[in-house]
Formats: C-alpha cells, sequence, structure tokens
C-alpha cells in the first residue's frame, strides 16, 4: 500500500464528505476511493470514518488521524518545491473564518490585500457567527472574538473589543439617559438574541457581575437591524464597539453605562500547532496580524 496516496484519498473523502464526490475529485473510480480507504483502515486497526445520513462522518481516531495526515502532506509537498528551487513563493489554498460582521468590515479588506501580494495562494474565506472546528469545518485559521477554551491552537492576540450600550441623540435627548443597569426597565430596549433566550444583559459594578433584566420593545434577528433601529430612535441597542464606532464617531449614536461595561473580549487569530508550518500559512499569518492589530486598534471606541 502507498501510504501517502492513501493518506490523500482518505483527506479527499473527508473534504468533500463522501466516496463519489473524492472520487470525481481525484480523478479515480469510487471502488478505488473506498478500498484505498478501506486498506488504510485495516493497516492502522481502526476505524477512521462511518456512514451516517448526513454522509462520511469521523471518528475519533479518524479526526486525530486526518490532522495528521494532512500536516504530513503538506510537508511533503512543501519539501518537494523545496528541493525543486520553488519554495520562494506560497501556493496552494487556505480556509479563514470570522465572525460575519467583524469579517465583512475587517479581515475582507485584509485578505484581499493579501491576495493581491501573492498570487499564487487562493483563500475560502467563511463569515459565520458559529465557532467552527479546525478538523470538521477543515479550516486553516480562525478569527475569534472572546475568550478561548484551553487548547492545543495557536492562538495571536490582537486586541480587545468592547461591548457598549448605545442609543441615538434623539431617543437620549427625549428619554434621558439611565444612570444604571436597573434603569433600562424605564427605557424602550432593541434585542437581537434569538427571541427565546433569556432576555438579561450583564454588566459590571465593582467587580460583581450585574444580570440585568430586559424588556424588549423590538427584537431583530441580526446585528444590523437592531443598530439600524437604534438610529432611527427606535430605543436602545446593546454591540460591539467595532459594529457601532463609526456611528459614534459621526454622533449618530451615543454610548451610555460605560462604568458599567463588562470587561473588554479579546481578539485572536488562531492556527492549528505544528512542527512546522506551511509556507501558505506562515505567510499569511505573517502578513494579517499587524495589520488586523491596527484596526482593532482603530475600530475601539
Amino acid at each position: 500500500m502507498d501510504q501517502l496516496d492513501a493518506m490523500a484519498v482518505f483527506l479527499a473523502a473527508v473534504e468533500t464528505g463522501s466516496f463519489s464526490k473524492a472520487g470525481r475529485k481525484l480523478g479515480v473510480p469510487l471502488a478505488t476511493i473506498s478500498r484505498k480507504t478501506a486498506d488504510l483502515e485495516t493497516h492502522l486497526k481502526a476505524t477512521l470514518l462511518i456512514r451516517s445520513a448526513k454522509g462520511l462522518e469521523l471518528t475519533p481516531a479518524g479526526r486525530s488521524y486526518a490532522a495528521s495526515a494532512k500536516a504530513i502532506l503538506e510537508q511533503v509537498v512543501e519539501a518537494e518545491r523545496t528541493a525543486a528551487g520553488e519554495y520562494a513563493e506560497p501556493k496552494g489554498d487556505l480556509v479563514v473564518t470570522a465572525p460575519i460582521m467583524f469579517g465583512r468590515l475587517h479581515v475582507l479588506p485584509v485578505v484581499t490585500r493579501f491576495l493581491a501580494s501573492y498570487p499564487e495562494v487562493s483563500v475560502g474565506l467563511v463569515l459565520t457567527d458559529r465557532v467552527t472546528h479546525f478538523l470538521d469545518d477543515q479550516v486553516d485559521v480562525a478569527l475569534r472574538v472572546g475568550d478561548l477554551p484551553d487548547s492545543n491552537l495557536v492562538a495571536v492576540g490582537l486586541g480587545s473589543i468592547r461591548r457598549v450600550v448605545c442609543g441615538s441623540p434623539l431617543y437620549l435627548d427625549t428619554r434621558g439617559e439611565p444612570a444604571g443597569p436597573d434603569e433600562l426597565v424605564l427605557h424602550s430596549v432593541i434585542s437581537f438574541e434569538s427571541i427565546s433566550a433569556p432576555a438579561r444583559w450583564s454588566f459590571w459594578s465593582d467587580g460583581v457581575e450585574i444580570n440585568t433584566p430586559i424588556r424588549p420593545r423590538l427584537s431583530v434577528n441580526t446585528i444590523d437591524a437592531a443598530i439600524d433601529a437604534g438610529l432611527s430612535g427606535a430605543g436602545l441597542v446593546r454591540a460591539m464597539s467595532y459594529q457601532v464606532v463609526e456611528h459614534v464617531r459621526q454622533q449618530r449614536l451615543r454610548v451610555v453605562l460605560e462604568r458599567f461595561e463588562p470587561k473588554p473580549r479579546p481578539v485572536h487569530l488562531v492556527y492549528d500547532r505544528q512542527r512546522r508550518l506551511p509556507l501558505k500559512l506562515r505567510t499569511f499569518v505573517d502578513f494579517v496580524v499587524p495589520r488586523l492589530r491596527d484596526r482593532v486598534m482603530e475600530a475601539s471606541l
């Protein structure tokens, strides 16, 4: 058995989600994909993939093996390129994920500059507010907002952002500014969390967290809509500072309850730990980190 070839077949099946799609991607018959995967499992004495209604799913052993196999194959490709004298220019595909609004406002402009500088690299930018998994979602780099769980991933700090409460000058001049979280009950509140979620906003006072019940006058399912409603004077909206910074600077929104704000949330660029990073990934990280740090700082209130 050609183990490197079997690894490539296995990863193609993982990435495409089915043997038939892997066969089309590699240009080989379905039976060959199935046989090589079975041979690999026999060699390893472990089940790597199981079929389900959703398609192919990795077992715990398969998840671990896929991560190692991907790293090994990338190292083989780089070794071949080094031997051939082609190592000067990064090449290949990268999958990058980021929260929807932060990604659109800040990650996308940096990625397009990166692509202009490195024409042999292609980037798949996935904007989602769902927490993605590096192996299951085939992610190379993720931008994460908030505290990170302990893991083997490398996390590069980019700065921090605040969670603020704000309203339009028209609304605040008419209704007045709340002096503390307890006065939110007297105000119209706009919420963009799930309608079925508990209606509470968290604040801090003297190092103690305060969970303040709210009664939204308006509930929407996107932050863009919530901010638009706040701009119209419909009430108070809570958002991340980068989402409203331009409106605040242009005095279309005014921040309230600043001394009760929760601790700023950290922003990190996260990628998988490997002995030797692929050139495309190392180049990407080196390029985007300083630029994203600048953008996080500029987006701070």
